[in-house]
């Protein structure tokens, strides 16, 4: 995909809409300096301009799919981005017939944005500029509206020096096909785990230190991945503990650990879990379907999962999260409903359905890489209108939802919790509510201005060995936030 810009410079949401109707794609963005739209070629391009001056601007689009081309124009009074997105998205559609479900919405956070309209126009009029102003579809702006809703009294609940933490454990058993996450697999990376592990410990201690010396307040706690459980009994045990130890928690309302792949759960690593008090944990099958779990690389089986979740409930875990993805190799709409059916009879409290988003380093992306069940819009679709149908049905609401580049039917990724089991940490960081602060490889701090609300991001190393070669440079990143907040309090006075 090609695109050509003549007569302004920004191009990341023209790029994106390229992205949005063309997705497998990749789009090459150049400047055009000749008159008049280039010459169709092979593939896909799009061509924009805007001409003129303050008071009578003209802006033109001309788009092809590799053998029809199609040109539109409009006139605006003032130079502006929207104008021309708007043009360009609505040639897209003429051209390909394709009316995305979330409209001309290419971010990953549409709900914060409803939000911002709601907070600027009342929630009525800020809903119908939702829908009409992004061509959002009735249905995607009544669940963008519903997890609003959800969302109210845990972003009220927040105070201005609250914070969240990430602790990343970056293996897993083994990769799986559609990954594209900072893990890496046991065989591979077994002989890193230790001196990771004690290296994170230390990197706990110090934010630990800088978030008490500025006076912030911890809130919520995930540990993610990667596969947290791959970790023994003893290091959870550490782990949690040390968290503990080292935090004050008499305003923290949850500690989430992801015990993710079935495969990895046993007795002893849950009784771990559950003497460090964890609230809430994930078994995440991603499919109940035998078939589904050797496409995408699972060493483990449906059965497991069912066993996984009986033994985490006889243990007395209450509040489990399970992990489902849409169009996954293999897949279809009635395997799907199997899969959503069954872990709502095995008692899930949280469900979140995800469609899967293909990335340039997920092993599904390389030659020979199925995306037949990806690529299937129409069927993908049904399997979240079925997940959304089915989840209200069993007194689930959705809490929180977030969108990335190349998903399948250009669909969402939804949080569903039963009442009193929504996960606040998810709320925080997909909403960009408070400062999430993380610890490990792949890590990314979200400091965020409480005065402003604008966020700085602080990055870790993202590979293992990476963080663990230059550990020191991780310690002194952590200062960083310090100075952040130094700064943001400076404005203020």
């Amino acid at each position: 995909m090609e695109l050509f810009l003549s007569g302004f410079s920004y191009r990341y949401e023209c790029e994106n809409l390229c992205r949005l109707f063309f997705p497998y794609s990749p789009v090459k963005v150049e400047a055009w300096d000749q008159p008049g739209p280039p010459s169709p070629g092979e593939g896909p391009w799009a061509w924009a301009v805007i001409e003129g001056g303050p008071g009578a601007y003209s802006y033109q689009v001309t788009v092809s799919d590799g053998e029809r081309a199609l040109t539109r124009q409009a006139g605006a009074p003032a130079l502006e981005e929207y104008s021309m997105t708007d043009l360009l998205y609505n040639a897209f559609v003429e051209l390909t017939g394709n009316h995305p479900a979330w409209g001309m919405l290419t971010g990953i956070h549409p709900v914060k944005l409803l939000r911002q309209y709601v907070e600027e126009r009342g929630e009525e009029k800020g809903l119908a500029h939702f829908q009409g102003h992004c061509y959002v579809t009735p249905p995607k702006a009544e669940l963008a509206h519903r997890v609003l809703r959800a969302q109210g009294p845990a972003v009220e609940a927040l105070r201005e020096n609250d914070f969240s933490l990430y602790v990343s454990i970056p293996f897993c058993p083994t990769r799986c096909a559609y990954c594209s996450f900072v893990s890496q697999d046991m065989e591979h990376a077994k002989k890193l785990m230790d001196p990771y592990f004690q290296l994170l410990l230390e990197e706990i201690e110090k934010v630990a230190q800088v978030t008490k010396d500025l006076g912030l307040s911890l809130v919520s706690v995930y540990i993610g991945g990667g596969t947290p459980t791959t970790l023994s009994a003893q290091q959870l045990s550490a782990l949690c503990g040390k968290i503990r130890q080292v935090f004050d928690f008499s305003r923290c309302v949850e500690f989430t650990v992801e015990a993710g792949r079935p495969d990895t759960i046993t007795q002893e690593k849950l009784l771990a879990l559950r003497e460090a008090d964890i609230s809430r944990i994930s078994i995440n099958p991603q499919s109940l379907s035998d078939q589904v779990l050797r496409n995408i690389g699972r060493r483990h089986t449906a059965q497991d999962v069912v066993e996984a979740f009986h033994l985490a409930q006889r243990l007395g875990f209450s509040n489990i999260n399970a992990d489902l993805i849409v169009g996954l190799p293999g897949d279809d709409l009635g395997s799907f409903q199997r899969t959503l059916d069954g872990v709502i009879q095995l008692g899930a409290s949280n469900v979140t359905v995800h469609s899967l988003a293909i990335k340039r380093s997920a092993r599904l992306n390389s030659p020979g890489g199925d995306l037949s069940a990806h690529s299937n819009a129409q069927e993908a679709a049904a399997m979240v209108d079925y997940s959304i149908q089915r989840l209200t049905q069993e007194g689930f609401e959705p809490y929180y939802l977030y969108r990335q580049t190349r998903m399948a039917g250009n669909l969402e990724n939804t949080g569903w919790a039963k009442p009193g089991s929504i996960c606040r940490y998810n709320i925080y960081t997909m909403d960009e509510s408070n400062t999430v602060i993380a610890c490990g490889a792949g890590g990314v701090s979200k400091v965020k201005d409480p005065y402003s609300g604008r966020l700085e991001r602080i990055f870790n190393f993202k590979l293992p060995l990476e963080y663990i070669n230059r550990f020191p440079e991780i310690l002194q990143r952590k200062d960083g936030v310090t100075a952040l907040y130094e700064q943001f309090r400076q404005r203020l006075r």
